[in-house]
């Protein structure tokens, strides 16, 4: 199963990769795009703003395809998109092929997702979902700073990478992935499960849960000033620390939700990210216990998503790239709604960066409060969800 899965998981990680590494990069693409900083920073604004709207939409369009040939489509316009960002010389131009490569890299999130579930047996979809979904989550650990350490050179060198590592993925899918489809429905049944409140629910949890993590996370460096002193290199090891913690918290999901109720599992990863958070202004004071902190704090945002993943994927087996898409829009959207709050927080309640971590602690405690309600209205009380049952199980 791991040959079915390792170009999945390669082709996440070309996503995750292509995400984060242009923030790093702005200055010299600013310089050479003879823009401002700003105004390339809307790169990075644009890409998120199109991917969280095109997963669902692409979702539905590509739901009747194979999986193989969606992927296949779906890394083929992120790989041209990001081709044409390596060539590009005008920033109208380069604007226009991030638009392109958001959407290629919006389908490839929830058809990878729906992939691994597909094609792994019912006790180890939750490992499967992990394991392409550490894809992603590896290159919050690793892409972006070997991006960034290559584009130091030349920016476009890394884009280059970016699209030689969605080929890849793509001849890797091509060869060693055979022809998976989805149980056989009219678009009208696969979108049939967006009818009930409770996908509406489970999307905000995802939502609120990363909108608590960014409210902190977007103003992790200066929170983290009394521990690092302000050094870009310990700086790096605390970030690195958080990384390694996600990774191995996105592992650790895949297991849990193989034995627990993917429900049970959200909560307490909700409760001890709050206890985490609320501890931020006395962990970040010095090193060590800022490291500590990361860690357990990082284990704690890896394990939210494959659970959600898990429970949306037994609401209905036929619409499963569409829910995944709208998984990722509403991760997406947490994301940008957490940078904007914490923006807020500072300017208009004069909050220290290090102190945003109890307005994040609040806001997961509410998303706990919220998941433990509407999961006892709507879910069974068994075991695990699966797959292949439109119930939990």
């Amino acid at each position: 199963m791991v040959k079915r899965l390792l170009p999945l998981a390669l082709a996440t990680f070309a996503v995750g990769t292509d995400s984060y590494v242009i923030a790093g990069l702005l200055p010299s693409i600013a310089t050479d795009l003879r823009v401002s900083t700003p105004a390339a920073g809307q790169l990075v604004t644009v890409f998120a703003l199109v991917m969280a709207l095109s997963a669902p939409v692409m979702g539905a369009l590509t739901s009747g395809l194979d999986r193989r040939s969606a992927l296949l489509v779906a890394l083929g316009v992120f790989v041209a998109g990001n081709v044409v960002t390596a060539l590009g010389t005008e920033y109208a131009v380069v604007m226009i092929a991030r638009v392109v490569t958001a959407i290629g890299a919006g389908a490839i999130n929830s058809a990878a997702s729906s992939t691994a579930a597909a094609v792994a047996p019912p006790e180890r979809r939750g490992r499967a979902l992990a394991f392409v979904m550490g894809g992603l989550t590896l290159a919050t650990v690793l892409g972006l700073p070997l991006g960034t350490l290559i584009g130091r050179t030349d920016w476009h060198l890394t884009l280059w990478a970016v699209a030689g590592i969605g080929l890849v993925a793509a001849l890797g899918i091509a060869v060693g992935l055979p022809k998976v489809t989805l149980p056989a429905a009219s678009l009208g049944e696969r979108l049939r499960p967006l009818r009930q409140g409770r996908v509406a629910g489970l999307l905000a949890v995802t939502t609120l849960a990363f909108l608590g993590v960014y409210t902190l996370y977007t103003y992790l460096a200066p929170a983290l000033q009394g521990a690092t002193g302000g050094s870009e290199l310990l700086l790096t090891v605390v970030l690195l620390a958080w990384g390694t913690g996600v990774l191995g918290g996105n592992v650790l999901a895949g297991r849990l939700v193989d034995r627990r109720a993917p429900a049970h599992v959200l909560t307490w990863t909700l409760a001890v990210a709050a206890v985490a958070l609320a501890l931020t202004p006395v962990a970040t004071a010095a090193l060590v216990p800022a490291l500590v902190w990361a860690a357990i704090w990082g284990v704690t945002v890896g394990l939210v998503v494959v659970p959600q993943q898990h429970r949306l994927l037994a609401l209905g087996p036929a619409a499963a790239p569409v829910l995944l898409g709208l998984n990722s829009s509403a991760l997406y959207l947490g994301i940008a709604l957490g940078g904007g709050l914490g923006g807020l927080a500072q300017e208009w309640l004069a909050i220290t960066p290090a102190m945003l971590g109890l307005s994040a602690a609040g806001i997961t405690a509410l998303t706990l409060l919220y998941h433990v309600t509407t999961a006892r209205r709507w879910e069974r009380p068994e075991r695990q969800a699966t797959y292949a049952s439109t119930s939990a199980r």
